[in-house]
Parts: structure tokens; sequence; C-alpha cells
């Protein structure tokens, strides 16, 4: 089973006029850092649904 990158360290590599890109530090893949944003966004909501056993 393979095991997808959650980006826990990335670094900037790139600036645009209205874009930063940035590398993740553990697979090498590079991406805008908006989608960066959108990726906490999305794990942090998968995690709220996830039912609690208090």
């Amino acid at each position: 089973m393979t095991v997808i990158c959650k980006h826990p360290i990335v670094k900037i590599v790139a600036r645009e006029e209205d874009a930063e890109f940035v590398e993740c530090q553990k697979c090498g893949e590079v991406f805008d850092s908006a989608e960066y944003s959108d990726i906490a966004i999305e794990e942090k909501s998968a995690l709220a649904e996830i039912p609690s056993d208090d």
C-alpha cells in the first residue's frame, strides 16, 4: 500500500507576481502555496469529521 505524503516540511522555491511555489522536502513535489493551504484545510476538515470516543 502506498503512503501519501502530507507535505510536513516545505520550502519556497520560486515567487512570481501573484504566486509562490513551494517544494515538499519529503517527497520533492513542487506546487503553488495556495494548494498547500488547501491541503491543510482539507486535512483539518477530515479530522473534524472523525467521531471521537468521548
